[in-house]
């Protein structure tokens, strides 16, 4: 029986001033050629430690599709109704930053929350996708933490303000590329190493077929856009020194400090 290939994990990292695209192995990093959009990654045998490379985002978006109060836990923490459709909302692709990259703290806006993220990654564009043909338009997943100003958001009702502070999108460490991941697949979130959040997928109110098809039906997915599909329960203040990570075992661990 021929043993079945684990998913490639696809990454963008900086070396010694150069960037690469980059498969990650265990501990190692190789570069490659070619990009998961294309479909052509050839391996090249030069690898790195992890240690040594700086993870870029993984690549740039074209949208930034990001969801609210997708799971029950959340809804509740934050004292909302449960909604009865997708709740929807764009964030700046301009917030996106990388892996140990640092989110900063403005002084002036309040309270900043983290909030842990599985991200889909489209592959296929599409429009007016039914449930069952969602899951052919995807090309794989990544980690998101929507860094939230959280009193601005209360106060302006719309989120795009309190969403798109540049930094307020740490992205990566890398795509892991298939289609579906198993239901129990779990969102962690650590701040200062101590666990903050910890929710499977399948608690999602609105799972990813029905989120791909919902926005699909009044705007067009385009090959490069994000859907970060929500946060489990357990949001929280992060200060300047903090050290959040956001970890989803297939993919690996999204690691910023947070700075003035």
């Amino acid at each position: 029986m021929t043993k079945k290939e684990a998913p490639v994990r696809y990454c963008r990292f900086m070396v010694d001033g150069r960037s690469y695209s980059g498969q990650i192995r265990g501990n190692s990093v190789d570069i490659v050629e070619g990009d998961p959009f294309s479909g052509i990654i050839s391996q090249i045998r030069l690898s790195y430690p992890v240690e040594r490379v700086k993870f870029l985002p993984p690549f740039a978006p074209k949208k930034l599709w990001c969801i609210g109060r997708n799971y029950v836990g959340h809804v509740k923490e934050l004292e909302h109704e449960i909604p009865s459709e997708p709740l929807v909302f764009l964030k700046a692709t301009s917030s996106i930053i990388g892996a140990n990259d640092f989110i900063r703290i403005p002084a002036w806006v309040g309270t900043i929350h983290y909030e842990g993220e599985l991200a889909v990654v489209i592959g296929k564009a599409g429009k007016n996708i039914s449930e069952e043909e969602a899951y052919g338009h995807v090309l794989g997943y990544t980690i998101m933490n929507d860094v939230t100003a959280r009193a601005l958001q209360n106060k302006d009702g719309q989120w795009t303000r309190a969403k798109s502070f540049d930094t307020f999108g740490p992205l990566g460490p890398a795509i892991l590329l298939t289609k579906e991941l198993p239901k129990e697949t779990r969102v962690v979130t650590r701040l200062n190493g101590r666990v903050v959040q910890d929710g499977a997928i399948e608690q999602m109110i609105f799972p990813i077929p029905r989120l791909i098809s919902h926005i699909s039906r009044f705007a067009a997915l385009e090959e490069g856009d994000i859907i970060s599909t929500g946060t489990p329960q357990g949001v929280g203040e992060i200060k300047a020194g903090d050290l959040i990570e956001v970890e989803i075992e297939p993919i690996g661990m999204l690691k910023n400090i947070c700075s003035e």
